[in-house]
C-alpha cells in the first residue's frame, strides 16, 4: 500500500540553525509511506531510488549518496537489533546492486531504521541532504500494524518512508 502527500511540517529548529529556506522551522515535504511484504521490501527500495535518482537527474543535480546507518549507542533507536541489522543489510544490497556509488555514514540512521541519503552541494559548497528512503521496522510494532499472508497467518509489514525531494523549500534552492 503506497500513501503520498505534500504536507507542511513544523520543527522547533534552533535561531542559530535557522538558514533562508535551507533550515526553516516550516517547511513542506513530499512525504510518502510504503507499507510491504518483507519479501517487497527490496524492490521497492529500488523503485523509490530510482524515482529519487530520476528527480535529481531531471534538474541536473549532482548527488552523493550516503546509507545512515547505526552507531554504537543503543539509546538513539528503538526497536531489535536483529532487524536493524537485517535492514542495514538489505538497504546496502540493493545499493550495491543498483551500482550506486555511496558512503556509510554511522550514526545518521533515523530511531526507527537505516536510511538511503541523497545529498546536494549549495553554491557555496554546503551539502545538504534531500531526498531520502527510509526502512522501518519498528513504527509497524508500535502501531500493531499487521497483515493476513498468504499463509493465513498475522504477519507485520515493513514501512518505507520516502522524500525524494525532501523539503520542497530547500530543493527550490538548489
Amino acid at each position: 500500500m503506497r500513501l503520498a502527500e505534500f504536507g507542511t511540517v513544523y520543527r522547533y529548529e534552533q535561531s542559530g540553525e535557522l538558514n533562508g529556506l535551507s533550515r526553516v522551522r516550516g517547511f513542506t515535504q513530499d512525504d510518502a509511506h510504503i507499507y510491504c511484504m518483507h519479501d517487497q521490501l527490496k524492490n521497492e527500495i529500488k523503485e523509490v531510488v530510482e524515482l529519487t535518482n530520476y528527480v535529481f537527474k531531471t534538474f541536473g543535480m549532482d548527488v552523493t549518496t550516503r546509507l545512515s546507518f547505526r552507531d554504537d549507542n543503543p539509546n538513539k533507536y528503538g526497536g531489535d537489533l536483529a532487524l536493524w541489522e537485517r535492514s542495514q543489510r538489505e538497504i546496502k544490497e540493493v545499493a550495491d546492486e543498483m551500482g550506486l556509488e555511496y558512503f556509510i555514514g554511522l550514526g545518521e540512521a533515523a530511531f526507527y531504521g537505516p536510511k538511503i541519503d541523497f545529498i546536494v552541494k549549495d553554491a557555496i559548497g554546503r551539502k545538504w541532504q534531500l531526498g531520502t528512503v527510509q526502512v522501518d521496522y519498528v513504527m509497524p510494532d508500535r502501531f500493531e500494524l499487521e497483515y493476513t499472508g498468504a499463509d493465513n497467518q498475522k504477519h507485520k509489514p515493513v514501512i518505507i518512508h520516502r522524500a525524494p525531494f525532501g523539503s520542497m523549500e530547500r530543493f527550490l534552492v538548489f
